[in-house]
């Protein structure tokens, strides 16, 4: 049974071998090898077309295509190129009042000659939208109807009788996940972007900033440089974040106090012990715009570390206050 799963795994991969040779020929003669096709090409017209602004790309196909078509249409909406799936049946029964002026069809068929897109094709071709076929023979009904056509090399399906789409799906998912992420990279798509796309679960999570997860307003622990040690001790006690920021009269954050060095200053004169004289004068704060992941990286890459940040802005003043426990309840940690 091992051999057999092995053998269909590497059957598949090399499908995606064969699919990387031929897409590496659009960088010239050095690349191109006994398969020579069109590939590379015809996928760099496809990002440029789909690059442009505005431009809804539909996924459609039938079978084991339709459910590829799925995932890739999915894909391509979570990373920022407007799309929908439209099932090729439900198209001809009123869904193609979903396609639009300027919208372009990425249509999925192993074969090219799915019945089931016709009416998708005809409708294409009568109003002028841009049809891209993704399908595995040069010469189909779909490829000669399509203004780009994605030619998937030959390469033989995992299947013992070579029937059931196993390398043939695989190239699809495969080259659509290169596509969508092209196109993320040609818009610049960041994280940030990506945020706002996937806002719930443990991915939304991380993806948050410390912005939206930090404490503000009268919540803050703060004090003069000058507050006696008893009323530093009633600060950091009321509020209960462990430390306490010192700022200067012109708001700024000049020093930080833990429950550390609260401990090491009880040893000394509490009347005569001030602030500033215990104070960390160089603790490590944060902006509000950095990702709430990479703020719990910040608390954790220490010698020690820490369960508190200040969040400044640009002039240094405090604008909040972050706890592990925030990235612990937003499901960070």
């Amino acid at each position: 049974m091992i051999e057999s799963a092995c053998k269909v795994l590497q059957t598949e991969r090399d499908g995606l071998a064969h699919m990387m040779a031929a897409l590496r020929q659009a960088l010239g003669p050095a690349h191109e090898g006994p398969e020579a096709s069109d590939l590379g090409q015809a996928f760099i017209r496809t990002v440029e077309a789909l690059s442009m602004p505005a431009r809804r790309v539909v996924v459609t196909g039938i079978g084991k295509s339709g459910h590829i078509g799925r995932k890739i249409q999915s894909t391509l909406a979570s990373t920022g190129t407007p799309s929908i799936f439209v099932h090729p049946a439900e198209a001809s029964h009123g869904d193609l009042g979903m396609l639009q002026p300027g919208d372009a069809i990425l249509a999925l068929s192993n074969s090219g000659e799915t019945s089931e897109l016709a009416d998708i094709v005809s409708h294409a071709r009568r109003f002028g939208l841009l049809l891209i076929a993704m399908t595995a023979r040069a010469d189909s009904t779909l490829a000669r109807a399509a203004d780009i056509a994605l030619v998937l090399p030959q390469s033989p399906e995992a299947c013992p009788m070579g029937l059931a789409p196993t390398t043939s799906s695989t190239m699809q998912l495969a080259l659509g996940d290169a596509l969508a992420i092209v196109l993320l990279t040609q818009r610049g798509f960041g994280a940030d972007d990506f945020g706002i796309f996937h806002p719930g679960g443990r991915l939304g999570a991380q993806l948050r900033d410390v912005r939206q997860l930090m404490h503000v307003g009268p919540s803050m622990p703060l004090g003069s440089p000058d507050l006696p040690l008893r009323q530093v001790i009633m600060e950091m006690t009321h509020k209960a974040f462990g430390c306490m920021g010192v700022v200067g009269p012109d708001g700024t954050l000049v020093g930080l106090i833990t429950d550390g060095d609260l401990r090491r200053a009880l040893e000394q004169d509490i009347d005569g012990t001030r602030a500033a004289d215990i104070m960390n004068t160089n603790p490590q704060t944060i902006r509000p715009d950095v990702l709430a992941v990479d703020a719990l990286r910040i608390m954790n890459d220490r010698p020690r570390p820490i369960t508190s940040l200040f969040v400044l802005d640009t002039q240094r003043r405090p604008l909040g206050i972050l706890h592990i426990h925030d990235l612990l309840r937003a499901g960070v940690a």
